[in-house]
């Protein structure tokens, strides 16, 4: 089959399940995943012949999108901060809007020369990797529950070319942290399972449901643990970091400012939602 016309099945395949421009966005990844090609070379060569061996690894990756397995699960790895990860069942697959976090640490924290920082639920460790590799005089360490997830985080750092050390904890059950760090920083589980019905299916389906959801009854118990934490290991003039959820802002600063942070800033995402907060003591 000439891959114009297999291109043309694998939308008609999809655009049921998927709008035509995420349709469109799966079969570039796909072509550049499977034979090495941007658009471009498409366009160059429309009338090129899938084997049959290449056939049947398209159709693979079909029959796995029309289950709505997530497409950086179907060929392990996503991108973030420039970066490249692997991603898997023990992880998360990283957000643009967690990108704006990154970034705004980094614009607080580019100039200080060398610190400390702490990242606590790191998952595929893309924010203290993104950290370390941005800000080079940082010594950076994260912590996670999950020995799955910081195998993984531990791989994609060695990828990365960066230097992180990662931490088994419970962070729910930590007295303390191992040092002071300069900057705290954290995007833990934030879903409440009252916003389930909110979450796309593929998400529901394959994402860890350990990374995402939290009690309806302490949606906070995660931020309020970890500030609690940075009360006695947040150097001064250090920072606290959170990601959040964009339905508890208001909730979430009034909770920090309640245990004496100061400087609460609460910021918006991309999107226009509430997304993150930084804070000092």
């Amino acid at each position: 089959m000439k891959i114009r016309d297999y291109r043309k099945y694998f939308l008609e395949k999809l655009t049921p399940l998927y709008d035509s421009m995420e349709a469109e966005r799966f079969f570039a990844i796909a072509l550049e995943e499977l034979k090495g090609w941007k658009r471009s070379d498409l366009a160059l060569n429309p009338d090129a012949q899938l084997s049959g061996g290449d056939m049947e690894k398209w159709n693979d990756v079909l029959a796995a999108l029309e289950t709505q397995k997530p497409i950086q699960y179907i060929f392990g790895e996503a991108h973030f901060y420039g970066l490249e990860f692997e991603v898997n069942e023990n992880t998360l697959i990283p957000r643009p809007e967690t990108e704006e976090l990154v970034e705004w640490i980094i614009s607080e924290n580019n100039v200080k020369g060398s610190i400390n920082i702490i990242d606590i639920g790191t998952g595929s460790g893309c924010i203290a990797i993104a950290l370390a590799k941005n800000l080079t005089d940082a010594s950076v360490s994260a912590i996670d529950v999950s020995e799955g997830a910081l195998a993984t985080a531990k791989r994609n750092a060695v990828h990365n070319k960066t230097s992180v050390n990662f931490i088994l904890k419970d962070i729910l059950a930590a007295d303390e942290l191992p040092q002071q760090y300069d900057v705290i920083v954290s995007n833990p589980p934030y879903v409440r399972n009252l916003e389930k019905e909110e979450i796309k299916e593929n998400v529901l389906q394959y994402e860890p449901h350990l990374a995402l959801f939290v009690d309806d009854n302490d949606p906070l118990i995660f931020y309020r643990k970890i500030a609690l934490l940075a009360k006695k290991w947040l150097s001064p003039n250090g920072r606290l970091y959170f990601e959040i959820n964009q339905y508890l802002g208001p909730e979430t600063v009034q909770m920090l400012e309640d245990l004496g942070f100061t400087n609460v800033v609460l910021k918006k995402d991309m999107y226009g939602n509430d997304r993150m907060i930084g804070c000092g003591l």
